[in-house]
């Protein structure tokens, strides 16, 4: 391997194991500031406010749409546009989560004032301990000594990542503390494929009247119309309602020598993967991917009341 591509990958390597190094530093650090921050923000009855400066302000954008899109309402105020008017943003009912590496970010200090001033609660996340910003807070939420990637020790890397990581880390123990359900996530994503996966099947699926279903006693030479009939490349068996059974191309092809004095008994598979109608598109496509299948009978009890094929799973965006 030439050198430049091994002096490529070693400062890449570089830069994820000292990024790494500070998310373990900083989870090994935690302590009952984190779980005051989160009762902070639970107890909240308005909007989280997420403010920084520079890249700071780009995580800050981050973590407030993590926050609003797993249940804790939350926006994102420019700090400096505060001080032209966006303080009206921030009400009393508000909580305000601010971070600056340093602490010291000029930007931030109207919205500082103006917090203590409305004695709105205030959570900082900062490096320094000292600094005005952590002084100022309710709640203080330090990032553990570290230095930061970049080899000049200047441009905002490992600060970054500790940051983005700590707001994901408050985010997640919010959705936990809520109780937050895949319902609750697709009320707030109905676009897209996120959305797509958390439809449910009943959405979707194939009703009763179009299923390939035939009896034990039906001879495979009738089993096969029905397969071929229906193109879903399997055929249902069912006594007294019951799904007992499926027969899948795989089946036939197994089973070919004599097939036509034989009955659908005979050649059934009598383990059918089945789901149902309330479960969600993502559940079917994981669970055909796992038994290498392309369709499922959808079930209420043991008995079919649908269908869902992969190509029905792909139609809807999910994979």
């Amino acid at each position: 391997m030439p050198t430049h591509i091994d002096d490529i990958l070693s400062s890449a390597r570089r830069v994820l194991k000292i990024e790494a190094d500070s998310l373990i530093a900083m989870a090994d650090s935690l302590d009952e500031a984190f779980v005051q921050a989160v009762e902070m923000l639970l107890a909240a009855k308005g909007r989280v406010v997420v403010s920084g400066m520079g890249k700071s302000g780009h995580v800050a954008r981050k973590i407030a749409a993590t926050l609003a899109s797993t249940g804790t309402p939350a926006h994102f105020v420019h700090p400096a546009e505060a001080s032209h008017g966006d303080l009206g943003m921030v009400t009393r009912d508000d909580v305000a989560l601010m971070l600056s590496n340093s602490g010291e970010t000029p930007e931030l200090m109207s919205l500082i004032d103006y917090t203590n001033r409305n004695l709105i609660p205030m959570i900082a996340i900062a490096s320094k301990p000292d600094s005005t910003l952590m002084k100022a807070a309710n709640v203080a939420l330090c990032l553990p000594p570290a230095p930061e990637a970049c080899p000049m020790g200047l441009a905002p890397t490992t600060s970054t990542t500790a940051t983005l990581a700590l707001g994901d880390a408050l985010a997640v123990a919010l959705m936990e503390r809520r109780d937050f359900r895949p319902e609750h996530y697709k009320m707030l994503h109905p676009g897209g494929t996120l959305g797509a996966k958390l439809q449910k099947i009943s959405s979707f699926m194939r009703p009763t009247e179009t299923l390939p279903l035939v009896n034990p006693d039906t001879p495979m030479v009738d089993v096969l119309l029905t397969i071929g009939k229906y193109a879903l490349g399997v055929a249902g068996v069912v006594e007294s309602g019951t799904l007992i059974g499926v027969i899948s191309d795989g089946d036939v092809s197994r089973n070919i020598e004599g097939l036509s004095e034989k009955l659908a008994r005979d050649i059934m598979t009598t383990t059918p993967k089945t789901i149902s109608a309330e479960a969600r598109l993502q559940e079917a496509v994981d669970l055909m991917n796992t038994h290498k299948i392309t369709m499922l009978f959808v079930t209420d009890g043991d008995q079919p009341v649908g269908a869902i094929h992969i190509h029905d799973c792909l139609r809807a965006g999910v994979s």
